[in-house]
């Protein structure tokens, strides 16, 4: 682990706060939370909708969370005399703390769920979801952290991951970053998100399914064939090492969208070794450049990682990361519209190929 020190407080709500320290020293757990905050809310509410056989999370106490405040009251930078943050050290270096608006938590409420009708079967949405913040600097962003840095956080998400995993009712672990207004980020402050899901999510059953198909037909790993081919092939590669491979999918949904994978088959961060870990960094900060250089301003993008689910089917995972942008061109967004949101029938609006060659130009 990169980090030298973890320690672990309480918000003054009772939510739990940990500050993963790059230097010696533990010095931030003496700073208390000010603040007199309200009990956090009960979780969300999970609604089984049986014509697609999907869960879907209710979450209505989440249409009040911070949105878009000025740099002066941003919630995710550090406490200053004058504004008490989520952070109550004056300085930090990551953070991870969970939500107050949280999809996904532990704190069910006493009254019993509702129920809709025998068709729609209610559950209460147990897991947990986190907030992780890369940077103390609010005018910074992922890609202008070092190579350091990122190890540092890549160590923090193999440490959420575990804990998180070992939560009761948890099937998948997903750390995620939402950047830019377009993609709908409601904080401008470098962060992340850590969403431990109570059910196994949509595409993730999907992608179970297909290589549950594939192992069953060929006795090979599904995600395994699919990286050693784009490997082979070339034609859609964007960048490597001895370690990672970044390429831009052959039947890519999104105008600009790469993934990222380990060479070998791991499960979960926390099967990263230290030289993959180390590996990584560089690799993702030159994609990142390479999405900023595509149109020469900053890139809205989702960066999703990819990890084994928790219970059955976790031998068929492969840990990738997923980083897509909805910019099709300088002055031009890719919409979900009719055939996208109502159908799930994806119409791409650039050649994977030249998205892939427009991508290495990039600088």
């Amino acid at each position: 682990m990169t980090f030298k020190s973890r320690t672990a407080i309480r918000l003054s709500d009772g939510r739990e706060l940990i500050y993963f320290n790059e230097g010696e020293g533990s010095y931030r757990a003496e700073h208390p939370d000010t603040r007199t905050l309200p009990a956090p809310p009960h979780t969300s509410h999970l609604r089984y909708d049986p014509l697609v056989d999907e869960w879907i999370a209710i979450a209505a106490h989440r249409q009040t969370r911070t949105f878009l405040p000025p740099s002066d009251a941003c919630p995710l930078c550090p406490t200053t005399p004058s504004f008490a943050s989520e952070i109550p050290a004056p300085d930090y270096d990551v953070v991870v703390f969970e939500n107050q608006f949280p999809s996904f938590s532990d704190r069910v409420s006493p009254d019993e769920v509702q129920e809709i009708n025998p068709m729609v079967p209610v559950r209460p949405g147990v897991g947990r979801c986190e907030v992780v913040c890369f940077t103390s600097d609010h005018n910074s962003y992922f890609g202008a952290l070092t190579p350091a840095r990122v190890r540092t956080v890549v160590d923090v998400l193999a440490d959420r991951t575990a804990e998180i995993s070992k939560l009761p009712g948890v099937a998948q672990v997903f750390p995620f970053e939402n950047r830019g207004v377009e993609i709908g980020v409601t904080l401008h402050h470098p962060h992340g998100q850590i969403y431990a899901y109570p059910t196994v999510p949509p595409r993730t059953k999907l992608m179970l399914a297909a290589a549950a198909k594939h192992l069953s037909s060929t006795g090979n790993d599904l995600y395994t064939d699919v990286l050693a081919a784009e490997r082979e092939q070339g034609t859609r590669i964007v960048g490597a090492n001895e370690h990672w491979t970044a390429f831009v999918p052959a039947a890519a949904r999104w105008p600009f969208e790469v993934q990222i994978a380990p060479n070998r088959k791991v499960a979960d961060i926390p099967a990263l070794s230290d030289a993959e870990r180390d590996a990584f960094g560089p690799l993702y900060l030159e994609m990142l450049k390479r999405f900023d250089g595509l149109f020469g301003k900053p890139m809205p993008y989702i960066s999703a990682w990819h990890q084994a689910v928790v219970g059955e089917g976790r031998d068929l995972g492969y840990l990738h990361l997923q980083l897509f942008s909805i910019r099709r061109a300088a002055d031009k967004l890719k919409y979900l519209a009719g055939s996208e949101s109502a159908m799930g029938y994806f119409v791409n609006d650039i050649v994977p190929e030249r998205a892939a060659q427009l991508l290495r130009e990039a600088a």
